[in-house]
């Protein structure tokens, strides 16, 4: 499937499909229960006393930000696509209004296809945070290059949704490129966003580091886990750690190459190891390492639980990081295509710039139709 241009239907059909996604849409959010939410949340965070909790007043009041933001987003596509219908009465009789209605329609219908992405976000931690990590794969100095090119993308990717984004460490490659880098993604859906991005990404290309200039496949690998803000939520024996330091090769300032302060952390039983470098201190660092620690942990219990179920259904679960799911090629053509949706883009360079709408959008309805 092909990235497609706007719609060529008539208005009158495009008006009508509107109306069908939006009374779908009032049905998934029912806007009047969520604004009923959004005012029992206000009262909470004007008791007083409400803050004296601060993990709870933060959990609270980001409840009350996507509750708000949603409902005011539908409530907004509600009068929108009212105002649709005098403006189409109005075209029908004033040609030079076309314009302006052909403008109306296409913005009402790239803002509902946004909204109805929440019908799509149903695991338990899919509207939170994402720790994301680029690993180099098969390839050589190679790999290492096309695992930084594939970072830039997902972290553009990120900027480009207004998502916040926070490079935790980052292990720079032999020649060029990294070994391995994770960053955070703040933002509603993040990790639900992002789940659809796990797995190996295939890069074919004339190699920049070859004298002879041939043809070489590279692969980075990604991986996805929820921010798990619930200290509690995950038990972690101290005795399953080994805790080693190391000084910080990256930015940061003065003080952190000075000093051992980065932190690399080994769960024992689970072979999980995982390392902060950007903050300022050790403490600091290994706080931020055993947050992503608890994050990972969840993440293979998800996966866990994913593959029993599809065992239970009798099916093959593609939820391994092992699995390839899109090539990039550069040469002999350009195309990226996905492999599990067949959506393909022919131009490689706003796709490496971070557009990825829409190949997540089409896994992501693949996914719900299971």
């Amino acid at each position: 499937m092909a990235a497609t241009p706007a719609s060529s239907e008539p208005i009158p059909q495009r008006l009508a499909t509107i109306r069908e996604q939006l009374a779908l849409l009032a049905d998934y959010l029912d806007p009047d229960a969520l604004e009923a939410r959004v005012a029992e949340l206000e009262a909470e965070m004007g008791a007083p006393g409400f803050w004296d909790d601060q993990e709870t007043a933060a959990r609270t009041s980001a409840e009350h930000a996507r509750a708000n933001r949603r409902a005011e987003t539908y409530r907004a596509l509600e009068r929108d696509v009212e105002d649709l219908d005098a403006l189409a009465e109005l075209a029908s009789e004033d040609a030079e209004l076309a314009g302006e209605l052909e403008e109306q329609v296409t913005s009402v219908e790239a803002r509902l296809e946004a909204l109805e992405l929440q019908r799509l976000f149903s695991g338990r931690y899919d509207a939170g945070d994402a720790l994301v990590t680029v690993n180099a794969g098969a390839g050589g100095t190679d790999a290492q290059d096309w695992a930084e090119m594939v970072l830039r993308m997902e972290m553009r990717w990120a900027e480009k949704r207004g998502f916040g984004v926070e490079l935790l460490e980052a292990s720079p490659g032999e020649e060029a490129g990294i070994k391995s880098a994770t960053f955070r993604v703040k933002g509603e859906n993040a990790y639900g966003l992002y789940g659809a991005e796990k797995g190996v990404h295939r890069l074919v290309r004339l190699s920049p580091f070859d004298s002879a200039n041939r043809r070489q496949t590279s692969f980075a690998g990604l991986e996805v886990a929820p921010v798990v803000e619930d200290v509690g939520e995950v038990e972690i024996d101290d005795d399953d750690l080994q805790v080693d330091t190391y000084r910080a090769s990256g930015a940061g300032g003065q003080h952190v190459n000075k000093t051992d302060s980065a932190v690399r952390i080994t769960h024992r039983p689970s072979g999980i190891v995982v390392q902060c470098q950007n903050e300022r201190s050790q403490s600091s660092n290994r706080q931020t390492a055993m947050a992503m620690l608890r994050s990972r942990l969840v993440e293979l219990e998800e996966r866990r639980r994913m593959e029993e179920i599809a065992r239970a259904k009798g099916e093959s679960a593609d939820v391994n990081f092992g699995s390839q799911i899109r090539s990039y090629v550069l040469h002999p053509y350009t195309m990226v295509k996905d492999h599990r949706t067949d959506f393909e883009m022919g131009d490689i360079n706003r796709v490496l710039d971070g557009d990825l709408d829409g190949f997540v959008r089409a896994y992501l309805l693949r996914a719900a139709q299971r």
